[in-house]
Protein backbone atom coordinates (compact mmCIF):
# COMPACT_ATOMS: atom_id res chain seq x y z
CA UNK A 1 0.00 0.00 0.00
CA UNK A 2 1.26 3.44 -0.91
CA UNK A 3 1.32 6.12 1.76
CA UNK A 4 -1.04 8.25 -0.32
CA UNK A 5 -3.69 5.53 -0.03
CA UNK A 6 -3.43 5.21 3.76
CA UNK A 7 -6.62 5.46 5.77
CA UNK A 8 -7.21 4.41 9.35
CA UNK A 9 -9.44 1.31 9.57
CA UNK A 10 -13.18 1.91 9.98
CA UNK A 11 -13.32 0.71 13.63
CA UNK A 12 -11.09 3.70 14.49
CA UNK A 13 -13.69 6.07 13.02
CA UNK A 14 -16.41 4.33 15.05
CA UNK A 15 -14.45 5.04 18.23
CA UNK A 16 -13.66 8.59 17.18
CA UNK A 17 -17.34 9.42 16.74
CA UNK A 18 -17.85 8.66 20.43
CA UNK A 19 -15.52 11.48 21.53
CA UNK A 20 -17.18 14.80 22.34
CA UNK A 21 -15.98 17.56 20.01
CA UNK A 22 -14.33 19.71 22.74
CA UNK A 23 -12.26 16.72 23.87
CA UNK A 24 -11.37 15.71 20.31
CA UNK A 25 -10.44 19.31 19.46
CA UNK A 26 -8.08 19.79 22.44
CA UNK A 27 -4.88 18.41 20.81
CA UNK A 28 -5.39 20.51 17.67
CA UNK A 29 -6.05 23.64 19.72
CA UNK A 30 -2.90 23.01 21.77
CA UNK A 31 -0.86 22.69 18.55
CA UNK A 32 -2.42 25.84 17.11
CA UNK A 33 -1.67 27.77 20.31
CA UNK A 34 1.93 26.55 20.33
CA UNK A 35 2.31 27.53 16.67
CA UNK A 36 0.79 30.94 17.42
CA UNK A 37 3.12 31.57 20.37
CA UNK A 38 6.15 30.61 18.27
CA UNK A 39 4.78 32.83 15.48
CA UNK A 40 4.67 29.96 13.00
CA UNK A 41 0.97 30.56 12.51
CA UNK A 42 -0.43 34.07 12.94
CA UNK A 43 -4.13 34.28 12.13
CA UNK A 44 -5.13 37.12 9.81
CA UNK A 45 -7.90 39.45 10.97
CA UNK A 46 -10.26 37.97 8.37
CA UNK A 47 -10.47 34.88 10.62
CA UNK A 48 -11.38 36.79 13.80
CA UNK A 49 -14.78 35.80 15.15
CA UNK A 50 -15.17 32.94 12.65
CA UNK A 51 -16.05 29.37 13.53
CA UNK A 52 -14.44 26.32 11.97
CA UNK A 53 -15.12 22.61 11.77
CA UNK A 54 -12.66 19.98 10.63
CA UNK A 55 -14.00 16.53 9.86
CA UNK A 56 -11.20 13.96 9.96
CA UNK A 57 -13.05 11.29 8.05
CA UNK A 58 -10.98 8.20 8.76
CA UNK A 59 -10.68 9.01 12.49
CA UNK A 60 -14.36 9.88 12.88
CA UNK A 61 -13.43 13.16 14.56
CA UNK A 62 -15.27 16.46 14.32
CA UNK A 63 -13.04 19.30 15.54
CA UNK A 64 -14.86 22.57 16.22
CA UNK A 65 -13.25 25.86 17.22
CA UNK A 66 -13.34 29.60 16.66
CA UNK A 67 -10.82 32.39 16.27
CA UNK A 68 -10.90 34.97 19.05
CA UNK A 69 -8.59 37.88 18.19
CA UNK A 70 -6.00 35.52 16.69
CA UNK A 71 -6.29 32.82 19.35
CA UNK A 72 -8.07 29.57 18.56
CA UNK A 73 -10.52 28.43 21.22
CA UNK A 74 -12.91 25.49 21.54
CA UNK A 75 -16.40 25.95 20.20
CA UNK A 76 -18.55 25.21 23.23
CA UNK A 77 -22.01 25.59 21.72
CA UNK A 78 -23.30 23.52 18.83
CA UNK A 79 -23.64 25.95 15.96
CA UNK A 80 -23.02 25.72 12.26
CA UNK A 81 -19.41 26.52 11.44
CA UNK A 82 -18.63 29.35 9.05
CA UNK A 83 -16.44 26.92 7.13
CA UNK A 84 -16.07 23.15 7.33
CA UNK A 85 -13.12 21.22 5.92
CA UNK A 86 -13.25 17.44 5.49
CA UNK A 87 -10.36 15.11 4.64
CA UNK A 88 -8.46 12.11 5.94
CA UNK A 89 -5.83 12.44 8.67
CA UNK A 90 -3.04 11.95 6.14
CA UNK A 91 -4.43 14.62 3.81
CA UNK A 92 -4.68 17.12 6.69
CA UNK A 93 -1.06 16.27 7.57
CA UNK A 94 -0.02 16.85 3.96
CA UNK A 95 -1.76 20.21 4.02
CA UNK A 96 -0.22 21.25 7.35
CA UNK A 97 3.29 20.13 6.38
CA UNK A 98 3.24 21.64 2.91
CA UNK A 99 3.57 18.26 1.16
CA UNK A 100 0.48 19.21 -0.85
CA UNK A 101 -1.38 22.47 -1.18
CA UNK A 102 -5.09 22.95 -0.63
CA UNK A 103 -5.83 23.41 -4.35
CA UNK A 104 -4.24 20.07 -5.25
CA UNK A 105 -6.15 18.23 -2.52
CA UNK A 106 -9.39 20.02 -3.42
CA UNK A 107 -9.19 19.26 -7.14
CA UNK A 108 -8.32 15.63 -6.43
CA UNK A 109 -11.48 15.55 -4.27
CA UNK A 110 -9.47 14.69 -1.18
CA UNK A 111 -10.30 17.95 0.61
CA UNK A 112 -13.91 19.07 0.82
CA UNK A 113 -15.05 22.53 1.83
CA UNK A 114 -18.52 23.66 2.89
CA UNK A 115 -19.86 26.99 4.05
CA UNK A 116 -18.37 30.42 3.46
CA UNK A 117 -16.29 29.95 0.30
CA UNK A 118 -14.55 33.32 0.67
CA UNK A 119 -13.47 32.39 4.19
CA UNK A 120 -12.33 28.98 2.96
CA UNK A 121 -10.14 30.65 0.33
CA UNK A 122 -8.71 33.01 2.98
CA UNK A 123 -7.85 29.98 5.14
CA UNK A 124 -6.24 28.29 2.12
CA UNK A 125 -4.03 31.29 1.37
CA UNK A 126 -3.14 31.64 5.05
CA UNK A 127 -2.08 27.98 5.34
CA UNK A 128 -0.15 28.07 2.05
CA UNK A 129 1.71 31.25 3.09
CA UNK A 130 2.56 30.08 6.62
CA UNK A 131 6.11 29.05 7.34
CA UNK A 132 6.47 25.47 8.52
CA UNK A 133 8.79 24.58 11.40
CA UNK A 134 11.89 22.62 10.38
CA UNK A 135 10.86 19.49 12.31
CA UNK A 136 7.53 19.31 10.44
CA UNK A 137 9.23 19.69 7.07
CA UNK A 138 11.78 17.01 8.02
CA UNK A 139 8.99 14.63 9.09
CA UNK A 140 7.12 15.24 5.83
CA UNK A 141 10.30 14.56 3.83
CA UNK A 142 10.86 11.29 5.70
CA UNK A 143 7.32 10.14 5.05
CA UNK A 144 7.56 11.10 1.39
CA UNK A 145 10.71 9.04 0.87
CA UNK A 146 9.46 6.06 2.88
Amino acid sequence: MKLTDFRFPSPVASLGRLLPSPLASAPLLLMLELARRRQWLVAPESLYGKTFAMQIEDLGLQLCFFCDQGKFKPQTQQADADVKLSATALDFFKLASGMEDADTLFFRRRLKMEGDTELGIAVKYWIDASERPAWLTALANRLETA
